[in-house]
């Protein structure tokens, strides 16, 4: 008996919608079902987790998943859930986002053909770009009137929303090209179920009307829709953005140390929902790890399992030691040697907010006390003061405790040629950039 997909994605706080029939299907039969992902940038990004562990979690249960990259869509952009249209993207920028995606979505699935449900991914470029306006038109829009269309949430909003900016003709074909996606994949690769974001539900049933107009007549059909709902914090507000921007899953765009940060920096509430919908960990462990949570809150438990959970998804262990290193240099005891270990990215994003000073490299040479007390580096309000705090053992040099307050400051003191970590108390950093 397979596990319950249905069952797996409720309890986890997974599920939105679904047409009737889906939970029947699933666990009658092994289901090949889709979710498709524009490929608007070289990179995921958190925003995008939800549906890629729908597909997780479909494997797991001993379905097929297929993750569709929209070549040819993420030429148009959809009109669900935005304000206006997308910038069109050209075919070699597509085709590089697309590979780049790729490479993440198999960290998630298992690609391996030994399988007896192994991962698939497709492209909507290569059974569309062959496909002239007027074949469209003939084969696929005479199917769906435009009353049908016209009576969809997402257009309706964006046609009698406040910008008022309407909807181009272009994005207005949009559940049209999704749907035949939907029937392409249906007839070429048995594909029963699409899977999505809430947003989606319009153009995704779109897909099964389209499957039942021109297919319906001569055969019994099975196409079925599935989403998940939209991911909020507790408090309501977009899941995913900080004041910098998309938490993104290439470590180029946002540094491993920044991503386990943000999981870590979730509140309790939504950490009880995030480690369901984001980790794989089964109903009794997570059950168990919101008890220990509950009784020590101030333990962080869930936020610290969940950051090890999803880090270690996305960059790997190794990436996760790395983060949890960076982050004991700043709330822990750490050492040079960790501190040396840190890429200059990390490095800046572990000292952000902290204040910073720069200094010529001409100034190497001289004492510390000279160094860190003048008004272009005034870490100390003075000499007297820098003595003090270093006589008593106050005063740190790259996590070193510095012996002398005039000891010389040398190039060998720089980390990356070019960082010198000064501490000041327990909780007090200030970086110096050298040029």
């Amino acid at each position: 008996m397979k596990k319950n997909f249905v069952e797996e994605l409720r309890w986890r706080g997974m599920l939105a919608q679904m047409m009737p029939g889906t939970e029947e299907l699933l666990q009658r039969e092994t289901v090949s079902a889709y979710l498709g992902t524009d490929p608007t940038a070289d990179s995921l990004h958190i925003g995008h987790l939800c549906g890629i562990m729908m597909l997780r979690h479909l494997q797991h249960c001993g379905h097929r998943p297929i993750i569709l990259v929209g070549g040819a869509t993420g030429m148009i952009g959809d009109p669900s859930g935005k304000s206006q249209e997308r910038n069109l993207l050209d075919a070699d920028t597509l085709y590089h986002n697309q590979e780049a995606i790729k490479a993440q979505v198999a960290r998630f699935l298992n690609f391996d053909d030994s399988l007896p449900n192994p991962a698939l991914m497709v492209n909507n470029y290569d059974w569309m770009r062959q496909f002239t306006f007027l074949d469209f038109a003939r084969e696929v829009g005479k199917h769906i009137t435009v009353n049908y269309m016209m009576a969809k949430e997402s257009v309706q909003k964006r046609l009698n929303g406040e910008a008022h900016d309407g909807l181009s003709f272009t994005e207005f074909t949009y559940q049209l090209l999704q749907g035949y996606d939907f029937l392409y994949l249906y007839q070429h690769h048995g594909v029963k179920l699409q899977l999505g974001g809430n947003d989606q539900w319009g153009n995704m049933t779109t897909g099964t009307e389209l499957i039942r107009r021109i297919l319906g007549t001569n055969q019994e059909v099975e196409a079925y829709a599935l989403t998940c709902p939209l991911i909020t914090k507790a408090d309501g507000t977009k899941f995913g953005k900080t004041e910098s921007g998309n938490i993104w899953l290439d470590p180029k765009r946002t540094s491993p140390y920044r991503f386990y940060q943000f999981w870590l920096n979730v509140s309790d509430a939504d950490a009880e929902r995030y480690i369901k919908i984001f980790t794989s960990l089964d109903k009794d462990t997570i059950d168990s790890l919101i008890d220990e949570h509950r009784t020590d809150p101030g333990r962080r438990t869930l936020q610290r399992r969940l950051a090890e959970e999803v880090t270690v998804l996305v960059h790997g262990q190794q990436a996760l030691q790395a983060a949890q290193d960076a982050s004991a240099i700043l709330f822990g005891k750490s050492t040079k040697e960790s501190l040396t270990r840190l890429d200059e990215e990390t490095l800046l994003d572990v000292f952000e907010g902290v204040p910073q000073y720069t200094l010529s490299r001409s100034e190497l040479g001289k004492p510390a006390v000279e160094l860190f007390t003048t008004p272009d580096v005034q870490i100390f309000p003075s000499r007297g003061e820098m003595r003090k705090l270093t006589q008593g053992g106050g005063v740190s040099v790259n996590k070193e405790r510095l012996d002398t307050f005039d000891r010389t400051i040398t190039a060998d003191d720089l980390i990356d040629d070019k960082f010198i970590l000064v501490q000041r108390g327990k909780k007090n950093y200030y970086l110096v950039i050298v040029k």
